[in-house]
C-alpha cells in the first residue's frame, strides 16, 4: 500500500508540474504576441488604418488623391517590422497621387523642430512635395485645386503642443472650404490612456493648440478629427465631408511601442512618455536632452545649481538639433531615462528645475511658455510657489468639462 501510494504521489506531482510549464509558456506566449503587437499590426490582433487597405482603397481608385504624410505613414509588411510607404503603395495599386503635403520636420522627418521646411520633389517617386510647415501652414486654394480627395496619415503622440493635429485642423479647414472629402487613417496613440495637464485658453490659441483641450487629450488622431469636424472647431464652423478608418483590436488602455520614431527627438518609448511633461521645458530656457542621444529623457542647465544634482551632461549639435540649449555647456539636472510609463503630467520637474535656478527670473520664455502651457496662469502659479498638488486641482474642472465632450467621439473602448 505504501509503495503505490509513492508512486501515485509521484504522478501527480509530474502532472501538475507539466501543467504548470504549460501555463508559464502559455503566459509567455501572450507576453511574446502582445509585445508584437507593439511593432507589428499585421500579425497581432491590433491593425492599424493603413494596413486595411481594401478598406479604403476604393474610395481612391480613379481619382486624383494629395496625400499628407511623413516617415511614419507606414504600410506593415508580413509578420515582419519590414514596412512599405503607404504613397508607395498607393503608387502600386494604381492610384493617381497628385501632390504630397508634409507637416513639420518633413516628409522625410529629419528636420528640427521649428525648422522652416521648404518645398521639394520627392526624388524616389518624383511627386511634388508642399511644405505645411514652410511658407505655410495651410494649404492654399492654388495648392489643393483639382484633387478629388485628401488622405491623412501621420502617427500622433496625444500631446497638444506637438503640431501634427494643428496640421490636421488646418488641412481639414482646406478641404471644407474647397470642398474636398478627408480620408483619415487612424494610428494608435501610445498616450491615450489618460488625461491631463492644463487646458488651452482661447485667448492663447496658436499652432501649438488650436483648440481648448487639455495637454493630454487620450483620443486617436481619428477620433480627434471627428471632434474638430462635429464640434464646429474649423474656422467659420464649416464642416468637411469626412471618413475615419479605424483601427482594429485597440482600446484606449493597449500598449504600443512606437516601431518608428515619429520626430526626431523623440527616439523611443521612454521619451514618447515623458514628452508630456518635459516638453514644458521647450518654453523654458532649460535644456529637455536635445542635443544629447536622450531627448525627453533629462533635463538640465548650466544655471542650476551644482550642489543640487549628481547628474550633469553637455548638449551638443546632432541629428534633430542643430542648435540645442545650453550648446557645449555643463548642464547640471537630472536624468529620467529608466522611467517607461507615465499616467499623468507631472510638474515636478519643472518645479525643481524653477526652484533651483540662480536667477529665476531667466528661466521661463516671454511669451514661449504660455504658448506651451495655454495659460499664464501655469508660470504665475510656480513662480508663487504652489506645490503640485495645489496647482493640479485648478486643472480639474476644465478636464472634466472635456471628458464629456470627448466621450461623444470615442472609437474604441
Amino acid at each position: 500500500m505504501f509503495l503505490p501510494s509513492i508512486k501515485s504521489t509521484f504522478l501527480l506531482w509530474f502532472f501538475v508540474l507539466i501543467a504548470c510549464g504549460n501555463q508559464g509558456k502559455k503566459s509567455n506566449s501572450t507576453k511574446e504576441n502582445r509585445d508584437l503587437a507593439t511593432q507589428n499590426p499585421k500579425k497581432s490582433t491590433l491593425i492599424i488604418a493603413a494596413n486595411r487597405i481594401p478598406d479604403y482603397l476604393p474610395l481612391l481608385k480613379g481619382k486624383k488623391v494629395g496625400i499628407v504624410a511623413n516617415q511614419t505613414s507606414v504600410i506593415f509588411k508580413n509578420n515582419t517590422n519590414d514596412y512599405t510607404h503607404l504613397v508607395d503603395s498607393l503608387i502600386s495599386h494604381a492610384i493617381q497621387i497628385k501632390t504630397v503635403f508634409s507637416p513639420e520636420h518633413g516628409f522625410r522627418g529629419k528636420a528640427d523642430a521649428g525648422e522652416k521646411v521648404k518645398d521639394g520633389i520627392d526624388t524616389k517617386t518624383g511627386l511634388p512635395i508642399i511644405s505645411l510647415y514652410g511658407k505655410n501652414k495651410k494649404p492654399s486654394k492654388e495648392q489643393i485645386q483639382g484633387l478629388d480627395i485628401l488622405v491623412f496619415d501621420i502617427q500622433d503622440v496625444g500631446v497638444r503642443f506637438y503640431t501634427y493635429i494643428a496640421t490636421l485642423q488646418l488641412v481639414m479647414e482646406a478641404c471644407a472650404e474647397n470642398n474636398i472629402p478627408i480620408l483619415v487613417l487612424d494610428r494608435p496613440n501610445p498616450n491615450a490612456h489618460y488625461i491631463d495637464g492644463p487646458t488651452m485658453e482661447a485667448k492663447h490659441t496658436n499652432f501649438l493648440g488650436m483648440t481648448e483641450i487639455p495637454l493630454v487629450y487620450g483620443m486617436t488622431i481619428g477620433e480627434y478629427a471627428q471632434m474638430i469636424n462635429t464640434e464646429g472647431w474649423l474656422a467659420n464652423s464649416v464642416k468637411v465631408d469626412l471618413t475615419v478608418i479605424p483601427l482594429k483590436n485597440w482600446t484606449h488602455t493597449s500598449t504600443y511601442n512606437l516601431p518608428i520614431r515619429p520626430s526626431p527627438n523623440l527616439p523611443n518609448a521612454t521619451a514618447i512618455a515623458l514628452y508630456p511633461s518635459l516638453g514644458l521645458f521647450e518654453g523654458t530656457n532649460i535644456n529637455a536632452g536635445r542635443g544629447t542621444e536622450f531627448q525627453f529623457q533629462r533635463y538640465g542647465a548650466s544655471f542650476l545649481d551644482s550642489t543640487q544634482y549628481s547628474f550633469k551632461f553637455w548638449p551638443r549639435p546632432n541629428f534633430g538639433s542643430k542648435t540645442p540649449k545650453e550648446n557645449g555647456k555643463k548642464c547640471y539636472g537630472k536624468d529620467l531615462s529608466s522611467i517607461k510609463t507615465m499616467n499623468e503630467v507631472t510638474l515636478k520637474w519643472l518645479i525643481d528645475a524653477y526652484n533651483n535656478a540662480y536667477d529665476q527670473k531667466d528661466v521661463f520664455l516671454k511669451n514661449g511658455f504660455t504658448k506651451h502651457a495655454g495659460t499664464e496662469k501655469l508660470q504665475q502659479e510656480i513662480e508663487a510657489k504652489k506645490t503640485e498638488e495645489k496647482i493640479k486641482e485648478t486643472w480639474k474642472p476644465a478636464i472634466e468639462k472635456f471628458k464629456k465632450i470627448r466621450k461623444k467621439y470615442l472609437l474604441y473602448v
